[in-house]
Protein backbone atom coordinates (compact mmCIF):
# COMPACT_ATOMS: atom_id res chain seq x y z
CA UNK A 1 0.00 0.00 0.00
CA UNK A 2 2.74 2.15 0.24
CA UNK A 3 2.69 3.04 -3.50
CA UNK A 4 -0.84 4.22 -2.82
CA UNK A 5 -0.45 6.28 0.14
CA UNK A 6 2.94 8.69 -0.85
CA UNK A 7 2.97 8.46 -4.65
CA UNK A 8 6.12 9.16 -5.69
CA UNK A 9 10.01 8.89 -4.55
CA UNK A 10 8.32 5.91 -2.52
CA UNK A 11 11.13 4.35 -0.76
CA UNK A 12 12.32 7.51 0.41
CA UNK A 13 9.08 9.37 1.82
CA UNK A 14 7.49 6.12 3.07
CA UNK A 15 10.17 5.81 5.50
CA UNK A 16 8.03 8.07 7.46
CA UNK A 17 5.21 5.46 7.70
CA UNK A 18 6.26 2.95 10.34
CA UNK A 19 6.37 5.84 13.27
CA UNK A 20 3.08 7.15 11.71
CA UNK A 21 1.96 3.71 11.89
CA UNK A 22 2.72 2.43 15.43
CA UNK A 23 1.15 6.15 16.16
CA UNK A 24 -1.81 5.90 14.81
CA UNK A 25 -2.50 2.37 16.05
CA UNK A 26 -1.90 3.26 19.86
CA UNK A 27 -4.60 6.05 19.57
CA UNK A 28 -7.72 5.32 21.23
CA UNK A 29 -10.39 3.62 19.43
CA UNK A 30 -13.67 6.08 20.16
CA UNK A 31 -14.02 9.02 17.38
CA UNK A 32 -11.14 8.97 15.15
CA UNK A 33 -11.37 11.96 12.85
CA UNK A 34 -8.84 13.42 10.90
CA UNK A 35 -7.50 15.80 8.65
CA UNK A 36 -5.63 15.72 5.36
CA UNK A 37 -4.17 18.64 4.23
CA UNK A 38 -2.54 19.19 0.82
CA UNK A 39 -3.58 15.73 -0.48
CA UNK A 40 -4.45 16.74 -4.28
CA UNK A 41 -4.79 12.29 -5.37
CA UNK A 42 -5.51 11.18 -1.74
CA UNK A 43 -2.78 9.03 -0.37
CA UNK A 44 -2.61 9.78 2.76
CA UNK A 45 -6.49 10.28 3.54
CA UNK A 46 -6.23 6.46 1.98
CA UNK A 47 -3.63 5.62 4.68
CA UNK A 48 -5.95 7.10 7.48
CA UNK A 49 -9.29 5.55 6.42
CA UNK A 50 -7.46 2.12 6.72
CA UNK A 51 -6.51 3.05 10.30
CA UNK A 52 -9.95 3.60 10.93
CA UNK A 53 -10.09 7.43 10.89
CA UNK A 54 -13.36 9.23 9.37
CA UNK A 55 -11.35 11.39 7.30
CA UNK A 56 -11.52 14.71 5.78
CA UNK A 57 -9.16 14.82 2.19
CA UNK A 58 -8.62 18.43 1.21
CA UNK A 59 -6.30 20.45 -1.22
CA UNK A 60 -6.48 24.14 -1.82
CA UNK A 61 -8.99 23.76 -4.43
CA UNK A 62 -10.16 20.34 -3.61
CA UNK A 63 -8.49 17.37 -4.19
CA UNK A 64 -8.45 15.72 -7.86
CA UNK A 65 -11.14 13.11 -9.02
CA UNK A 66 -7.87 10.70 -9.39
CA UNK A 67 -8.30 10.69 -5.04
CA UNK A 68 -12.00 9.68 -5.55
CA UNK A 69 -11.46 6.92 -7.90
CA UNK A 70 -8.46 6.16 -5.93
CA UNK A 71 -10.81 5.64 -2.63
CA UNK A 72 -13.36 4.37 -4.40
CA UNK A 73 -11.08 1.24 -5.49
CA UNK A 74 -10.22 0.33 -2.22
CA UNK A 75 -13.91 0.48 -0.77
CA UNK A 76 -13.05 3.38 1.63
CA UNK A 77 -15.14 6.19 0.07
CA UNK A 78 -17.97 6.27 2.69
CA UNK A 79 -15.35 6.91 5.48
CA UNK A 80 -13.77 10.23 3.58
CA UNK A 81 -15.36 13.44 2.89
CA UNK A 82 -13.59 15.86 0.09
CA UNK A 83 -12.80 19.88 0.52
CA UNK A 84 -11.09 22.84 -0.35
CA UNK A 85 -9.41 23.97 2.31
CA UNK A 86 -6.14 26.46 2.45
CA UNK A 87 -3.80 25.54 5.38
CA UNK A 88 -3.46 28.91 6.88
CA UNK A 89 -7.06 29.32 7.35
CA UNK A 90 -8.30 25.96 8.47
CA UNK A 91 -12.57 26.35 8.51
CA UNK A 92 -13.33 24.02 11.52
CA UNK A 93 -13.60 24.31 15.40
CA UNK A 94 -11.28 24.33 17.87
CA UNK A 95 -10.20 20.63 18.71
CA UNK A 96 -12.01 19.20 16.16
CA UNK A 97 -9.28 16.33 14.77
CA UNK A 98 -7.46 13.52 16.46
CA UNK A 99 -5.08 13.40 13.63
CA UNK A 100 -4.16 16.05 11.32
CA UNK A 101 -1.57 14.87 8.22
CA UNK A 102 0.33 16.44 5.78
CA UNK A 103 3.66 15.82 3.21
CA UNK A 104 5.22 18.04 0.77
CA UNK A 105 2.80 20.89 1.49
CA UNK A 106 3.87 23.91 3.47
CA UNK A 107 7.20 24.49 1.15
CA UNK A 108 4.37 26.04 -0.98
CA UNK A 109 3.66 28.46 1.37
CA UNK A 110 6.66 30.30 0.24
CA UNK A 111 7.75 31.93 3.81
CA UNK A 112 8.16 30.80 7.16
CA UNK A 113 5.69 33.26 8.34
CA UNK A 114 2.77 31.48 6.64
CA UNK A 115 4.20 27.86 7.32
CA UNK A 116 4.33 28.84 11.12
CA UNK A 117 0.59 30.10 10.79
CA UNK A 118 -0.36 26.52 9.39
CA UNK A 119 1.25 25.11 11.72
CA UNK A 120 -0.80 26.71 14.77
CA UNK A 121 -4.20 26.63 12.39
CA UNK A 122 -3.11 22.53 12.95
CA UNK A 123 -2.27 22.51 16.40
CA UNK A 124 -5.84 24.23 16.88
CA UNK A 125 -8.07 22.11 15.34
CA UNK A 126 -6.18 19.27 16.99
CA UNK A 127 -8.02 17.91 20.17
CA UNK A 128 -5.76 17.85 23.68
CA UNK A 129 -3.34 14.71 22.91
CA UNK A 130 -4.08 14.74 19.07
CA UNK A 131 -1.46 14.50 16.81
CA UNK A 132 0.34 15.78 13.83
CA UNK A 133 1.93 13.65 11.65
CA UNK A 134 4.36 15.51 8.78
CA UNK A 135 6.76 14.98 6.40
CA UNK A 136 7.77 17.97 4.27
CA UNK A 137 10.63 18.93 1.84
CA UNK A 138 13.97 20.19 3.43
CA UNK A 139 17.12 21.96 1.72
CA UNK A 140 19.49 19.28 1.53
CA UNK A 141 22.53 19.83 -0.08
CA UNK A 142 24.22 23.05 -1.78
CA UNK A 143 24.23 20.76 -4.94
CA UNK A 144 20.58 19.78 -4.72
CA UNK A 145 20.05 23.79 -4.35
CA UNK A 146 21.93 24.57 -7.51
CA UNK A 147 20.15 22.19 -9.35
CA UNK A 148 16.33 22.99 -7.93
CA UNK A 149 17.31 26.88 -9.27
CA UNK A 150 18.46 25.49 -12.83
CA UNK A 151 15.50 22.50 -12.96
CA UNK A 152 12.22 23.23 -10.55
CA UNK A 153 9.83 25.28 -11.99
CA UNK A 154 8.48 25.99 -8.37
CA UNK A 155 12.12 26.60 -6.84
CA UNK A 156 11.40 30.26 -7.02
CA UNK A 157 8.23 30.10 -4.31
CA UNK A 158 8.65 26.91 -2.32
CA UNK A 159 10.49 27.72 0.97
CA UNK A 160 12.62 24.49 2.02
CA UNK A 161 12.27 23.98 5.90
CA UNK A 162 15.75 23.77 7.57
CA UNK A 163 15.73 20.53 10.27
CA UNK A 164 17.76 22.60 12.46
CA UNK A 165 16.59 26.40 12.26
CA UNK A 166 12.59 25.42 11.58
CA UNK A 167 12.24 23.78 15.07
CA UNK A 168 10.63 26.54 16.34
CA UNK A 169 7.62 25.70 13.88
CA UNK A 170 6.65 23.03 16.62
CA UNK A 171 7.22 24.89 19.49
CA UNK A 172 3.52 24.91 20.62
CA UNK A 173 3.32 21.19 21.04
CA UNK A 174 4.02 19.40 24.10
CA UNK A 175 6.22 16.91 22.17
CA UNK A 176 7.91 15.51 19.00
CA UNK A 177 9.56 13.08 17.33
CA UNK A 178 11.49 14.51 14.19
CA UNK A 179 13.81 12.48 11.73
CA UNK A 180 15.45 13.77 8.46
CA UNK A 181 16.09 11.63 5.14
CA UNK A 182 16.89 11.15 1.68
CA UNK A 183 19.81 12.26 -0.29
CA UNK A 184 20.13 11.29 -3.63
CA UNK A 185 17.29 9.39 -4.89
CA UNK A 186 15.06 12.48 -5.44
CA UNK A 187 18.15 13.31 -8.03
CA UNK A 188 16.52 9.99 -10.20
CA UNK A 189 14.72 10.56 -13.70
CA UNK A 190 12.30 7.82 -13.14
CA UNK A 191 10.99 6.27 -10.18
CA UNK A 192 12.50 3.41 -11.05
CA UNK A 193 15.55 4.82 -10.83
CA UNK A 194 14.33 6.95 -7.12
CA UNK A 195 14.24 3.21 -5.27
CA UNK A 196 17.69 2.60 -6.41
CA UNK A 197 19.14 5.40 -5.71
CA UNK A 198 17.48 5.43 -2.21
CA UNK A 199 18.49 2.05 -1.07
CA UNK A 200 22.00 3.52 -1.78
CA UNK A 201 20.90 6.61 0.28
CA UNK A 202 19.97 4.21 3.30
CA UNK A 203 23.26 3.31 3.52
CA UNK A 204 25.07 6.66 3.81
CA UNK A 205 22.26 8.31 6.04
CA UNK A 206 24.01 7.42 9.37
CA UNK A 207 27.14 9.34 8.41
CA UNK A 208 25.30 11.76 6.66
CA UNK A 209 25.31 15.27 8.34
CA UNK A 210 21.77 16.25 8.97
CA UNK A 211 21.20 19.41 6.73
CA UNK A 212 22.32 17.48 4.16
CA UNK A 213 18.78 15.55 3.84
CA UNK A 214 16.10 15.73 1.75
CA UNK A 215 12.94 15.06 3.97
CA UNK A 216 11.92 15.80 7.44
CA UNK A 217 9.20 13.67 8.98
CA UNK A 218 7.63 13.46 12.22
CA UNK A 219 5.13 13.62 14.86
CA UNK A 220 4.01 16.44 16.80
CA UNK A 221 1.60 15.75 20.05
CA UNK A 222 -0.91 18.72 21.40
CA UNK A 223 -0.79 19.20 24.98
Amino acid sequence: MLKDYFQWEIRSWSRAYPLWHRTLQAMPPEGRHALALGERDGGLSLMLAEHGFTTVCSDLNGPTEQARTLHRTFGWDEAITYEAIDATAIPKADASFDVVVFKSMIGALGSKEKQALAIREMHRVLKPGGVLLFAENLQGTALHRWLRKRFVRWDAYWRYLDPIADRDLFAAFASTELHATGLWANLGRSEGQRDVIARLDALLEPVTPLRWHTIWFGVAIKG
